[in-house]
């Protein structure tokens, strides 16, 4: 056979490291240098050195930007990895009737956003949706779950879990699979009870997903647009308004692109911030683990 040339590794990297020069570092380098201007896509850019990010955050709208994707984010990785793991753990079975639910619940994770917002927005209504008259059913306060702002975030947040969770749950399947039934059968010889297999055999084995799920569950929550375009378009009272929204607004509509790039600066530091976390708490389960053997 003959022997590998020193260049070919180099060779077969450079299709993706020029992919994402194109689509990712060139388009955030220009993203850094025009936070650093003014520039209303009409007229030339001019400098503004750091007065897009003083305005930001002199303003308040940084803060309430970073906090309400972070609450976003927090409430969808929560809801979707835990309900994501129940569904998993009781579907795990052989059956038409369980292969029928897990593709049911998939399903919601194919189609597209806005069909999953629109069809939300009919049930969301305050007046005539289902969620309201099962509400009104039961006696309990109803309110207009989009249009109020103490619960419109809440309620997106509700509709992307509904969305995703399908996802979860069939990561957390393949989980479940991989893990070695003759555990389960050493630990019920011994006297085990369920709980007790879930807490030392189940929970366990499937960190690594669930760190993987979270992980991916985080990014869906950051990269949320669509769903906000069409139901609430960042409000009420731009209590709906996320950093992806946040950018789309100050291009497109105020025609602030120094400012938006500002926002895409911060953006990618926070993305950075959290990645660094999630890898340092990743690195300290793995060691704990391996110590503990």
């Amino acid at each position: 056979m003959k022997p590998r040339a020193k260049l070919h590794p180099y060779l077969m990297v450079a299709p993706t490291v020029l992919v994402l020069s194109v689509f990712f570092v060139v388009p955030l380098l220009r993203s850094l240098q025009l936070s650093f201007s003014h520039w209303d896509l009409l007229t030339p850019p001019e400098p503004a050195g750091l007065s897009n990010y003083d305005r930001l955050i002199s303003s308040g709208q940084l803060l309430g930007v970073v906090s309400r994707t972070v609450t976003f984010g927090a409430i969808v990785v929560v809801g979707s990895t835990s309900l994501g793991l129940l569904l998993a753990i009781l579907l795990n079975r052989q059956g038409r009737i369980y292969a029928f639910v897990r593709g049911a619940i998939f399903s919601a994770y194919v189609v597209s956003w806005v069909a999953v917002a629109l069809l939300w927005m009919w049930l969301l209504d305050g007046d005539a949706g289902l969620v309201s008259r099962i509400f009104r059913a039961v006696g309990l306060p109803t309110t207009n779950w989009l249009g109020n702002p103490s619960t419109a975030l809440y309620a997106i947040a509700a509709v992307t879990i509904w969305k995703i969770t399908g996802y979860a749950m069939v990561i957390f399947l393949a989980g479940l699979t991989a893990i070695p039934p003759s555990l389960y059968e050493a630990a019920s010889l011994d006297g085990a009870k369920r709980w007790s297999l879930f807490w030392h055999i189940t929970w366990p084995s499937l960190k690594p997903t669930t760190v993987f799920v979270a992980t991916t569950g985080l990014i869906m929550s950051f990269q949320a647009f669509d769903v906000v375009r069409v139901m609430t378009q960042g409000g009420p009272a731009q209590s709906t308004t996320l950093f992806v929204y946040a950018i789309y607004e100050e291009i497109f509509q105020n025609l602030r692109v120094g400012r938006a790039s500002a926002l895409i600066v911060c953006f990618f530091v926070l993305l950075m911030g959290l990645t660094a976390l999630n890898l340092r708490a990743f690195r300290q389960r793995t060691s704990s683990a391996e110590g503990s053997r």
